[in-house]
């Protein structure tokens, strides 16, 4: 089965729906009219049941196969949140928001699974029952985990959920994926030396935090490079260094901040382990004190060997198999459908948005081409997973 034939009569439709959602972006939680929108739709083309307000704002349809209700389930997810990014695209459908811009796909991601909702109410072509998730605020604010904790898969008991992400570099219609990691964790770390402040002429007077974050900066840089396996990734990046506010003044105290990324509990463990270590040392160095401030974020996104190789023959099937890629390199960037996979087997796939700017950049665009291996993806995926009897 390549691209469906449905699904290509449907993109003019698809297109449209996510040129209206890309020029109203909505951020993290506040996705209101977003939801509403996905909502109105699913309504329109049969879902058995829509839900709204499960984890704040995300939207949760139904769509029973021809024998209805009953049987197993499955999850399909999208996320529907935009970035705090000012567009510069020039598209005649760029963002009507100010300060807020669809810069990472969710648009497309959105899209792609409502084109799929429009052709399985249509069809049928299945048994058991889809649920489609369209969750907010995966841009850091954790909305996946909101809504497990809201009772998602207490009251939709899917067997298996699927996550989709377009790629730039990747050309359009090619798939990605992987078994284990495909996914980083996601920690953020502040590190304050409180120090002793002085007049800049006196320098023996202070105990210097301006000194020791910049020992602290370099120090930190020795975690990648001597303490873990360099066949195991991981990266600890500084993004940030406040301190001071006068050229005569030695202050008080400094920040030294930044962010923590690993495919694997034990790196992840490991760097969180070392920049205290590291922070506490140097401090008494210099004579002040260090308070760490370390924020666990997301998880390390890890797909169930199983469910990528099943998700790689039905890609194969939609895009024809010298099309996907198996086992296609992780990226250190993070993703919150990885509190679904910690709760149900799944796999989460790379989809070709061929050469466009980089994500979360004001430049970028998902590509329409996409939509509708995206839309045929998920279709299939469907039709496989729970085969019509």
């Amino acid at each position: 089965m390549p691209v469906s034939n449905r699904i290509a009569a449907l993109r003019p439709e698809i297109e449209a729906w996510r040129h209206a959602l890309h020029a109203e972006p909505e951020l993290l939680y506040d996705v209101g009219d977003t939801a509403a929108f996905v909502a109105a739709r699913l309504e329109e083309f049969g879902c058995d049941m829509v839900a709204t307000g499960i984890g704040r704002t995300g939207v949760v349809g139904l769509i029973h196969g021809r024998e209805g209700p009953g049987g197993r389930m499955i999850g399909l997810r999208a996320d529907m949140d935009a970035l705090p990014i000012v567009e510069e695209t020039g598209k005649d459908y760029a963002s009507r928001r100010a300060g807020a811009m669809h810069a990472c796909g969710h648009d497309g991601h959105m899209a792609m699974l409502l084109g799929a909702a429009k052709g399985l109410c249509e069809t049928r072509g299945f048994s058991g029952t889809v649920a489609l998730i369209f969750q907010p605020a995966e841009e850091g604010g954790a909305g996946g985990k909101a809504m497990i904790e809201d009772g998602l898969f207490d009251r939709f008991p899917v067997e298996k959920v699927y996550g989709m992400h377009n790629l730039p570099g990747l050309p359009v219609g090619r798939f990605g994926m992987r078994h284990g990691a495909i996914m980083a964790s996601t920690d953020e770390f502040a590190v304050t030396l409180k120090g002793r402040g002085s007049h800049a002429a006196l320098p023996h007077r202070a105990a210097d935090p301006i000194l020791a974050g910049a020992a602290l900066v370099q120090a930190m840089q020795a975690i990648v490079s001597r303490n873990t396996d360099p066949l195991r990734s991981l990266v600890v990046s500084v993004t940030q260094f406040h301190g001071g506010y006068a050229h005569n003044v030695i202050p008080d105290t400094a920040t030294v901040s930044g962010t923590v990324r690993a495919l694997d509990t034990g790196m992840r463990d490991l760097a969180e382990k070392r920049i205290r270590e590291i922070s506490a040392g140097i401090a008494s160095a210099h004579d002040l004190e260090a308070v760490v401030d370390w924020d666990r974020n997301y998880p390390v996104t890890v797909n169930d060997a199983a469910e990528s190789d099943f998700c790689a023959e039905v890609a194969g099937e939609v895009a024809g198999p010298a099309n996907v890629d198996p086992s296609a390199p992780p990226l250190l960037a993070g993703e919150d459908f990885s509190y679904m996979l910690e709760e149900k087997p799944g796999a989460y796939v790379f989809i070709g948005n061929g050469d466009t700017s980089g994500l979360h950049t004001a430049a970028y665009d998902f590509s329409d081409e996409a939509l509708v291996f995206g839309a045929s993806y998920w279709v299939r995926l469907v039709e496989r997973a729970l085969p019509a009897g």
